[in-house]
């Protein structure tokens, strides 16, 4: 059941044709190509802008009353 043969794959590339017609397909494979090259430099330039995060820990104590007594 999850898994498409090779005879579902081309009724899909069939629709596709049909929907988009054979002049734009190229030109909107393009577009979601450029889209996932602006997409990926973003992650780079996310990746090198992050200063590394400081953490402090945090002592918990037995000296602090329980939230009945306070």
């Amino acid at each position: 059941m999850g898994s498409f043969s090779l005879m579902h794959w081309a009724i899909v590339l069939l629709l596709v044709l049909l929907l988009f017609g054979a002049g734009k397909l190229p030109k909107v494979m393009g577009d979601l190509a450029k889209g996932v090259k602006s997409f990926k430099a973003g992650l780079k330039d996310d990746e090198s802008d992050a200063a590394p995060v400081l953490v402090t820990p945090v002592h918990v104590g037995a000296s602090r009353k329980p939230a009945s007594e306070a």
